[in-house]
């Protein structure tokens, strides 16, 4: 992750002096537009949300792999590594440049490689779900259908609480003089 990092601070440096502010740019919104589902599904796993987590997971992995493995080598390296070349030349920096992209790239395959292993574990465990089409949950009828001793019988009344005077009508979440239970 560390090597991540510099390699992307390197990039944006190196694409701010060399004046490729278009191809920084680029690379930096490329990378945005996975960015936001990985974070919005951490949150529906902390949520314990875990069907959005799922779908999110896998319209990470989509977009990730597609930008990344697709237009990342297609539209920009492509344009970095062989166009540039042919319109100015190989210069030092431009050396250096095109080096820490081939090293995002490099990472970026071996990160998809790991989000694909994670969600073939997940699907063979069984935690995607409805997505996993070898999934087989507990049939729904067998909770609807009872037998007619049961039907025959009527519901059992709701039991009621007698109210508490120092309860003020809220429930109990607020008595007099004591603190509220959410305050940290």
């Amino acid at each position: 992750m560390f090597l991540h990092h510099l390699a992307t601070i390197s990039l944006i440096s190196f694409s701010y002096v060399n004046n490729m502010a278009r191809v920084g740019t680029l690379v930096l919104c490329l990378h945005d537009a996975s960015d936001i589902l990985m974070e919005a599904a951490k949150m529906a796993n902390y949520a314990k949300c875990q069907r959005l987590c799922n779908l999110l997971f896998v319209m990470f992995a989509m977009v990730f792999i597609s930008s990344r493995l697709g237009l990342l080598p297609v539209w920009i390296l492509n344009t970095t590594l062989f166009e540039s070349w042919e319109i100015m030349g190989p210069y030092p920096s431009w050396w250096v440049f095109n080096l820490l992209l081939i090293l995002l790239q490099f990472l970026h395959s071996f990160w998809s490689y790991l989000i694909v292993k994670i969600a073939c574990r997940a699907i063979s465990r069984g935690k995607a779900g409805k997505w996993n089409p070898l999934h087989v949950s507990k049939d729904d009828r067998s909770d609807i259908e009872s037998s007619s001793d049961e039907e025959d019988s009527p519901p059992p009344a709701p039991v009621q609480k007698p109210h508490n005077s120092t309860t003020n009508g809220t429930n109990g979440y607020l008595t007099a003089g004591a603190p509220c239970p959410d305050q940290h």
